[in-house]
């Protein structure tokens, strides 16, 4: 083979290597820019979904809170008692005493499972109900707060006779306890809503009125042996329910039923 030929050759193999690396090296290239592009829509789509979840989870400040529906509500005399609100008929011969919080999760789900029990127990006039509404999880709303705000509210409430469909309305939609809770102008709203009409309403729930009765609520209600867990020696939270001085057993399915025998 002449050196010509020879020479022919080897840049034919130089070429078709130039051509192999070209091939290869572009390959990898549209690997790698398909892979940016994944991982770019990933990105959007994480953010577009955070940022959904955000509004929806997050309603606006000056949204109305919705009123509950009337079955939900208890049509009977409520009327604030000191730092409390007894609700039912002068003819009721046994008291319930219910502990709760607005931002519990747990009271909510016990207004679920036991409200319409409790409303009829009450309008047919079996049973009265005092309602300590307790700023026992101010901790866990952002802003911090929000248990002594509505508790406050709903003692405010209360002064005008319309308790039971502002303690329905704010169980039936209730805030997200770690997130944050209905604002003043949102509770003073929805007490306009549920029929207030009293002139120092929205002062009274503006300036805290009650706050001071509510913190010694808070402590009585912590001290009180009769609520306390038998195994921890401490106030057994909320909710909690009592009767005669005793605490009830809400493992007990039927407690309600057996209290207004």
């Amino acid at each position: 083979m002449g050196g010509a030929e020879r020479s022919a050759r080897k840049k034919k193999q130089a070429a078709r290597a130039v051509v192999q690396a070209r091939t290869s090296g572009g390959s990898d290239r549209t690997k790698v820019i398909a892979g940016v592009i994944v991982v770019v829509l990933l990105a959007v789509a994480v953010i577009g979904y955070v940022v959904y979840d955000s509004m929806q989870s997050k309603p606006s400040p000056d949204a109305a809170i919705p009123q509950a529906p009337a079955d939900h509500t208890i049509s009977a005399p409520a009327v604030r008692d000191g730092n409390t609100v007894l609700v039912g008929k002068d003819t009721a011969t046994v008291t319930v005493d219910v502990y709760e919080d607005f931002l519990c999760p747990i009271c909510g789900t016990f207004e679920k499972t036991y409200g319409t029990d409790i409303k009829k127990a009450v309008e047919d006039g079996k049973v009265k109900v005092r309602y300590h509404i307790l700023p026992m999880l101010n901790r866990m709303s952002k802003p911090e707060g929000y248990s002594t705000e509505s508790a406050n509210a709903a003692l405010c409430v209360a002064d005008d006779g319309k308790f039971n469909a502002f303690h329905a309305a704010l169980f039936n939609s209730q805030p997200e306890e770690g997130e944050a809770g209905y604002t003043k102008t949102q509770l003073i709203n929805l007490g306009k809503a549920v029929g207030v009409t009293a002139a120092g309403f929205e002062s009274c729930v503006q300036n805290q009125t009650y706050k001071s009765q509510l913190d010694e609520l808070m402590s009585k209600t912590s001290n009180d042996p009769a609520l306390r867990d038998p195994e921890t020696g401490r106030f057994r939270g909320t909710p909690s329910v009592a009767s005669g001085g005793k605490l009830v057993d809400l493992d007990n399915k039927n407690w309600l039923s057996d209290l207004a025998k």
